[in-house]
This record gives C-alpha cells, sequence and structure tokens, in this order.
C-alpha cells in the first residue's frame, strides 16, 4: 500500500511501508540523528539515493564511507589540506 502527494519542488512522492525489527530501527533512528539528519525519512532516502546511484559498490564500501563520513562530521579523524593529499608534484 502506498499514499501519494506532491512534495515541495513539484515532484510526486509516494509513501511505502516497509518491515523492519525493532533492532534495526533503533539503529536507523540513533545513526540518522548522530548524523545530524533532520528526519528518519530524510536519512533514509539519502541513503537508497546512494545505493541506486552507486550500485557498483559493495557493502564494505559503503560501510566504510560510512565510518569516514561520520569520523569527519564527529570530528574524529584528521584532517588534510589538499596540497597534502595531492603532494608537491602539482
Amino acid at each position: 500500500m502506498s499514499d501519494t502527494d506532491t512534495g515541495n519542488g513539484g515532484d510526486e512522492k509516494t509513501n511505502i511501508n516497509i518491515r523492519l525489527t525493532e533492532t534495526f530501527l533503533e539503529d536507523i533512528d540513533a545513526t540518522w540523528q548522530d548524523e545530524g539528519y533532520n528526519s528518519r525519512s530524510e536519512f533514509i532516502r539519502d541513503s537508497l539515493r546512494d545505493a541506486v546511484r552507486h550500485p557498483d559498490l559493495s557493502r564494505e564500501s559503503w560501510k566504510e564511507i560510512a565510518a569516514v563520513e561520520h569520523a569527519r562530521r564527529t570530528g574524529d579523524s584528521e584532517t588534510f589540506s589538499r596540497e597534502e593529499i595531492l603532494g608537491d608534484d602539482e
């Protein structure tokens, strides 16, 4: 079952229903809040969009990307300048 409405951008949006375990939903809720999303829906849309746009990335790649992004957002990672990454060859 799904419901449809028109969003702010004029694009039609459809509500969908999915079944998740309570434990997984708790993990999702903790993640979207920790990552600074405004809502669970925004987080899930971004996650699905990434999976559709980059189907060639493995689950392990996504986990690594998520860990690095989380470290960057929380300040737990070291920051490098563009020059440090590219080296003196440029």
